[in-house]
């Protein structure tokens, strides 16, 4: 127990850097609080003094805010930061090296006796306000965003933000990253430039931007192909191009203050 607890010390000063001393993480640190009587009250319950264990958990829970249930089992090194609101169920099962901010719930979807709430493995990191509901499985090292809620499984290594839960992925197999790379660099010759949305972000808007993109550079393609058909066919029809009616002086000063708002905006940005 004491060498658990030592572990348990060693992963606040690991993972916040406002800890100065042991003596202040144990006089402070709720989260510590709670860790430590859950771990006497999960040993209660294995032993059958069911009664006894929830009374502790209670107790813990009027000190600290933090509701753990005394069936859920915890491993090495674990870390609430803050800790108030945060809610572990019964049949919940946390990995060693794992992170929890305030808020969080690790809840169940079903009345149901058995498995109904999640399995974080090792090296989790879940946000503040986040929702994990439901007997399935976090993998090893995923994070979950602030406030997202997660309904289904998440693999290794993913994040997981929104609600519901979307997955970022940071390692894309070649054919996705070559047509990302193709996506981008048609954006750029077209002046197309997203505002405040990055690479490797997940979004509804997003992806149907990228959709748009896909389906405007098709139809461009398609144009000039039947444009230089028909110039082979009616040598006429590149010189009905050429003769067009010009643009009136009005249309041209339109043209430019668009092209100079764009242009406004561009540098902004890049500011």
């Amino acid at each position: 127990m004491l060498k658990q607890l030592k572990e348990d010390v060693q992963a606040v000063f690991a993972r916040d850097p406002a800890a100065r001393n042991t003596l202040e993480v144990l006089t402070t640190y709720p989260g510590i609080h709670a860790l430590i009587m859950h771990r006497v009250a999960h040993e209660l319950w294995k032993k059958n003094c069911k009664g006894s264990a929830r009374v502790l958990s209670s107790f813990s829970r009027f000190v600290t805010g933090i509701e753990i249930h005394p069936g859920a089992k915890i491993g090495k090194r674990f870390f609430i930061d803050h800790g108030m609101g945060v809610v572990i169920g019964e049949t919940a099962e946390i990995g060693d090296d794992v992170t929890l901010y305030h808020g969080v719930t690790l809840g169940g979807t079903t009345w149901n006796k058995g498995k109904r709430h999640p399995t974080l493995e090792d090296g989790v990191v879940v946000g503040a306000g986040a929702k994990i509901l439901g007997p399935f499985t976090v993998g090893k090292g995923a994070k979950i965003g602030s406030n997202a809620v997660v309904t289904k499984e998440v693999p290794p290594g993913v994040t997981a933000v929104g609600y519901s839960a979307r997955y970022i992925v940071k390692d894309q197999d070649k054919n996705k990253q070559a047509q990302e790379e193709r996506r981008r660099d048609y954006a750029e010759s077209i002046g197309f430039q997203p505002y405040a949305t990055t690479q490797d972000q997940s979004d509804p808007i997003l992806e149907g931007m990228r959709v748009l993109l896909d389906r405007l550079q098709h139809n461009e393609k398609r144009m000039n192909t039947l444009c230089q058909r028909l110039s082979l066919i009616d040598p006429t029809f590149k010189e009905q191009q050429q003769n067009e009616q010009p643009y009136s002086e009005q249309e041209l000063k339109i043209l430019a203050e668009v092209r100079r708002e764009c242009e406004a905006q561009s540098s902004q940005s890049k500011a």
